[in-house]
This record gives C-alpha cells, structure tokens and sequence, in this order.
C-alpha cells in the first residue's frame, strides 16, 4: 500500500493506520482501501488520473457545502494523486436491493420507497447545487455535447457491436449517430449531468442514501441521469415502478424550475437509449476485451430494456440502420444467453374481438401466438347467456362440458408449455398469447382463464392477463 495513504491518514486524525484492506476494483482504475485506525475509518484512493482527482474533489466539497450527501474530503495530496474521503460503509444501493429481493418475489415496497428518495434528490444535484459549480474542472469534457455524444455512440460500435458479431453498413450507422445526436442536442443542457448515476453509486447508510462517483460530471440535459438510474441493466426494475419513479423525479424537478413534461418525455427516450449503448459499449469492453466475464451478465439485462425502448416508438424515425441494429441485438439468443444471467419471464395474455381487430403485439420481439376460438361452441348464441361472460359460472359450466374446447385447450397448452420452457432457456423476457371470439367475451375470455390458470400453477412466470373488450361487455343481468 501507498506509504504516503498511510502518513495522510495519521497527519488528519493524529494517529497510525492499524488495519487497511483494499477494496475491490469495478469500471476503474482507482485503487482504494479502507484505512483503519483507534478511533478513525477513512478510505483512501490512489489514482493517477490527476484530473480526474481534482474533478471529484472538487464536486464533492461543493456538494457537501450545500448540504448533499456525498462523502467528506478529509485531506489531499493531488501532486501525489492520493486523497481521503469519509467512509460511507459498505451497503450500496444495488446491494440492498438484491438482498431484499431474495425475500420477495415482488418488488418490495420499500425499495421502491428508497429509491423515491434517490431520484427526488437527484435535482438538488443537476438544479439547485449546479449554480455557482466550477464547470471548468470537468472531466474529460465541460459538457455532454456533440463530440462526448459521439465518443459513447462509437464506444458502443467498436466494443459492443463488433466484437458481438452483429453486422452494419458502417456508413450508414455512422450518418445515423449523427442524426441521433442531432436529436439530443435539441433540449436545455444547462444542467449538470452527474454521468454515473446508478444504483452501485449510492450508497445506503443508516437508512439514508449518499452519493458517490460523480466525478464524470458535466453539463448535460436533465433526461440522461434519471435514464441511467430508472435503466440500470442489473437492477432490473419493473416497468410500472420506472414510470412512478420517473413521476416522483418530474415533480421533484417542478418544483425547482417550470419543466414542461412532454417535452421531457420528447426526449427522454432518446437517452435512455443512449445510456444503455453507453453502458453496452462499456460491458463489451470489460467482457469482450478484457475477459472480465462478469460484465457479460448484464448485456441479457440491457437487451430487455433495449425491447423496451424499441416498443416505445418514441425514437426519431430516420435512424433505420442504427434500429437495425439493436432489432439484431434483441433477435440474438447468443447474447441472452451471456454470463448465465436469468431473467424472468413475462406473458402477456389476453382476450379480444375479431371485429375489433387483431391485437398489437407490445412485447418488443415480435413473438407470440393468436389463437381463434370462432371454431369453438359459442353460448353468445343463446339468449341465457348472452348478458354474461367467460368469467360467469353459466358459460364456463356451458363450456366445461364440450369435449372441443378440452381438446382445444389441451393442443394449446402442449404448445405453450414448449415454448415458455425455450423462451425461458434462452433468457427471451416476453411472450404475447392472445385469444379471440367473434364478440371477445364468451370463449376467448374462458380460454385466456383457463390457460392463465394452467401457467401460474405449472412455471415461475409473470402472466399480465387482460379482456381487450370487457369495457363494452353488457351488463350481467345476475
């Protein structure tokens, strides 16, 4: 260990380094270790980079000084490029939130709480503690502009794209991340962009969130900080609490400046896809590259938010080749498949009315199945049962008792059993089943029941079942 860590230590607090354990190494060259002495925890960094040094240092005595918790800077010896910083403990974010989940199937509540305080923070650092921030210690660029756009968009050609094998018209996909960049550059980028906000870069001490890593920091649009928090590949988070999330942070930030919402949500896709091709190029280069293979596990994450994002339609529609592209990525079982990652599987299923029209696949892959139940009894046919559904005793006793519809069901779970057991071998995230009847309320609704049933008893699935129709169902008479 750096004898200077150590004669900086005892110079701060008066006493020797009796203990020190070096802490492990992630996406840095920073070499840190916890430094312990009688009374005194601190970690100290060594890191060559000195201007990197003066961009954290700088940013986290700002910070601090406006009340954001973010670690003390107890000493520095910046010609030496060593520092101390105050010891946040050992629990980040991420690590709460994997241990927790391992008690619940579901997200537990009080994450989702957790990280409302997080992201309702996350504006004292962009809005409030930006005024009067020394930008021109920035590193390695003043501000997320064209060239540090550019920089990730190639970053994620060379390093994900290449070495995974996935084929392009190099000029073409180069004249798109010119047109996406066009895209980015048009909202306010007054702001500043903390770079690396993620779930591994908060720590959680005593209940309370502190933060970490900002010392990529620039000037930036408000949407990248919560994409990379909301779209951190690992964290998995549900969708419905990204976009309560997202709902916390946009009130957090009205109540700072006046933010015209759709005109952040305009945006705001565009740059959750730039943070996941960022966070990709940088999982290729870790795993591809320097065979680090744990970063590999969470390239099967990133391509469930990349289907996502894809299912949006909210992307500029001039980028074919770049869409091409991560299409490519998500069709790829390859890639799925990396670093024995495994994610879960949700089926969406539902009833519909062939007069209404066929039903839009959502799930972002484009697989799945339509089953027709015109070829079935229909008790829609008889007075007794028309003001009722496929949800009321009197049909589904009707329906029970035709050999056609077991023989019917039977075949359709044959199939769906194969596929959800592919789909979850080779880490597929969606599969969209969808029955329809000629009204949608009598057998495709039985159907869609049973086989909801038949799937929740037999496999550790998510099924999100829906009636497309029920809205317009006549009112039971029962």
């Amino acid at each position: 260990m750096n004898k200077e860590l150590k004669s900086l230590f005892q110079e701060y607090f008066d006493q020797p380094v009796k203990k020190n354990n070096k802490l492990p190494i992630h996406g840095s060259n920073r070499v840190r270790y916890r430094l312990t002495g009688e009374t005194h925890t601190a970690i100290g960094v060594e890191n060559s980079d000195h201007a990197e040094n003066v961009a954290f240092i700088a940013f986290a005595r700002h910070f601090h000084r406006h009340g954001l918790l973010v670690p003390e800077i107890y000493a520095e010896k910046l010609d030496s490029n060593i520092y101390l910083e105050e010891d946040l403990g050992k629990q980040t974010l991420f690590d709460m939130l994997t241990e927790k989940r391992q008690d619940s199937a579901t997200f537990p509540q009080e994450m989702e709480a957790l990280y409302a305080k997080v992201v309702g923070i996350l504006p004292d650092f962009q809005i409030k503690a930006s005024e009067a921030l020394n930008y021109d210690v920035c590193y390695p660029r003043h501000s997320f502009d064209r060239q540090s756009i550019m920089w990730d968009l190639n970053y994620f050609k060379y390093y994900f794209l290449k070495l995974a094998q996935i084929s392009f018209d190099e000029q073409k996909l180069e004249d798109d991340f010119n047109r996406f960049a066009d895209f980015l550059l048009q909202p306010e980028r007054d702001f500043f962009l903390y770079r690396d906000f993620q779930s591994r870069n908060v720590m959680i001490r005593d209940g309370e969130p502190y933060f970490i890593d900002f010392q990529g920091g620039r000037r930036g649009a408000l949407q990248y900080d919560i994409a990379s928090m909301l779209y951190d590949s690992k964290a998995n988070l549900p969708f419905d609490v990204r976009e309560r999330l997202l709902n916390v942070y946009l009130d957090a930030a009205q109540a700072q400046i006046s933010l015209d919402r759709n005109e952040f949500l305009r945006y705001y896709y565009g740059y959750v896809l730039v943070r996941l091709m960022q966070a990709m190029g940088a999982y290729g280069f870790r795993g591809f590259y320097e065979r680090k293979t744990h970063f590999l596990q969470s390239v099967p994450f990133a391509i469930r938010n990349l289907e996502y994002v894809l299912k949006t339609d909210s992307l500029p529609r001039e980028l074919p080749t770049l869409t091409d592209c991560l299409q490519k990525i998500t069709r790829s079982t390859k890639l799925r498949e990396l670093g024995n990652s495994k994610l879960p599987l949700t089926i969406h299923l539902q009833s519909f009315s062939y007069k209404r029209g066929l039903p839009k696949d959502e799930t972002g892959h484009g697989g799945g199945f339509i089953f027709d139940c015109r070829v079935l009894p229909n008790p829609g046919r008889l007075d007794e049962y028309k003001h009722l559904t496929g949800n009321d005793k009197a049909v589904i006793a009707f329906l029970e008792h035709r050999q056609e519809i077991h023989s019917f069901l039977t075949r359709v779970r044959d199939l769906i059993s194969q596929v959800v057991e592919n789909y979850s071998a080779r880490n597929f995230s969606h599969l969209s089943i969808s029955f329809g009847c000629t009204g949608g309320q009598h057998r495709s609704v039985y159907c869609a029941n049973q086989l909801n049933k038949f799937l929740l008893e037999k496999y550790q699935v998510k099924v999100e079942l829906s009636h497309r129709e029920e809205e317009s169902w006549p009112v039971s008479e029962l």
